[in-house]
């Protein structure tokens, strides 16, 4: 039976915003399975790409209807570039290219990590449910999908009972990552602390600007998607600011690559192409996201299947806005716990004119801060409650 355009829709974002965080991963755990899932991924988002164009051209019975299917061709498109890029990422760690230990260094001062755990012989997570094993307050790590054998279930709910030999992907804390690990059944990664770079100051600058190239690009995504969830133009127009900024990172990392060049030997070159090849795959993420808010750029805005394929995928996108004597005025994300206590992860928050992105748990609320946050639709009524946010649900596109 052929799927319908939604379904389809709702895969390839879910299978494409998972490669992502795992072609990172791979590179900051140097981890060959990590990069071979993405690998996987890449070859299904193929296909529900593929099957997506089909449909959508069966589906198109006028010029009018051409006129808008022809955007999420578009969106399609943007996707498949998305996962193309992702692959990109991981081949540098298949392929043995390389990076500096400096790039593993900085992204382990990131407050939240991907990683993937496949559940051995002696685990003591099967045949128990997700919410019986509690891993966010036991480990701060949040189950984002599941691999069991081919089939990937993304977002999972609290009622999953986990089995032998699934192969879990996971958010949160480095420190949690050897936790989950011991608990089902494998070694820890055992991840020293960051190290004080010893090398000269044009490779540190080159580093500093790729880790911030891919939090962009990151971010680029998350508010494209955003933009279309919530028929937003403003949050488009954020989306393009962000492209904007991974184009400048991406030539001042070129710039400062090759003035690092002049500094090293001959063995250590290597890595200098890794570096480059990640911030390349980087900014054409950025471009892609770009090119995926232009379905809410138009008069018409978005096909009504583009929203209703967003709404219906496992983790959504919903904003808040802080009231002026709310819990959650003054106070740091660390403190709030929004994770833990409503599933919700802010992806950025607006204060006037200004977007931050991926915030710090050391950022502090304000109030009249716009929140953009992804997770489970039963953490939007926690979140706004917390907020001080009076405005109905219903209000959400």
């Amino acid at each position: 039976m052929r799927r319908t355009v939604k379904e389809l829709l709702a895969e390839t974002k879910d299978a494409s915003e998972l490669m992502l965080d795992l072609a990172y991963a791979a590179v900051f755990f140097d981890d060959d399975d990590l990069a071979r899932e993405v690998i996987k991924l890449e070859e299904r988002l193929d296909v529900a790409v593929h099957e997506m164009r089909v449909v959508v051209i069966l589906a198109a019975r006028s010029p009018d209807d051409a006129e808008r299917m022809a955007a999420i061709l578009g969106l399609v498109n943007a996707v498949e570039e998305i996962g193309d890029a992702a692959e990109d990422i991981a081949r540098v760690v298949l392929t043995d290219l390389g990076v500096p230990g400096e790039v593993r260094d900085d992204l382990r001062h990131a407050e939240e990590v991907t990683a993937r755990v496949k559940l051995r012989d002696g685990n003591r997570m099967a045949t128990r449910s997700l919410a019986d094993l509690a891993l966010p307050s036991e480990t701060g790590m949040w189950v984002i999908a599941i691999r069991r054998d081919v089939d990937y279930l993304y977002g999972p709910a609290g009622d999953e009972i986990l089995q032998d030999g699934d192969v879990l992907f996971l958010q949160g804390p480095r420190e949690g990552v050897d936790l989950v690990r011991e608990m089902a059944g494998g070694e820890p990664h055992g991840l020293a602390p960051p190290v004080e770079s010893a090398r000269l100051s044009n490779l540190d600058r080159a580093v500093d600007l790729l880790v911030e190239l891919k939090n962009a690009a990151e971010v680029a995504v998350g508010l494209a998607y955003s933009a279309i969830l919530l028929r937003d133009r403003g949050l488009a127009r954020e989306a393009s600011r962000a492209e904007d900024r991974c184009d400048t990172l991406y030539h001042d990392l070129q710039r400062w690559t090759l003035r690092a060049a002049v500094d090293l030997d001959q063995s250590e070159l290597d890595e200098l192409r890794g570096l480059l090849q990640i911030g390349q795959a980087s900014e054409r993420i950025a471009d892609a996201a770009q090119e995926m808010t232009r379905v809410v750029e138009g008069e018409e805005g978005p096909h009504p299947v583009i929203a209703a394929a967003l709404a219906e995928a496992d983790e959504i996108v919903a904003d808040a806005e802080v009231a002026a004597g709310s819990p959650s005025e003054g106070r740091s994300l660390k403190d709030l716990s929004l994770e833990t206590d409503t599933g919700m992860y802010v992806l950025a928050i607006a204060r006037g004119d200004v977007w931050r992105y991926r915030p710090r748990g050391t950022q502090t609320l304000a109030a009249g801060d716009r929140l953009v946050c992804t997770g489970p639709e039963e953490g939007v009524a926690l979140l706004r409650e917390i907020t001080g946010d009076a405005r109905p649900l219903s209000d959400d596109a």
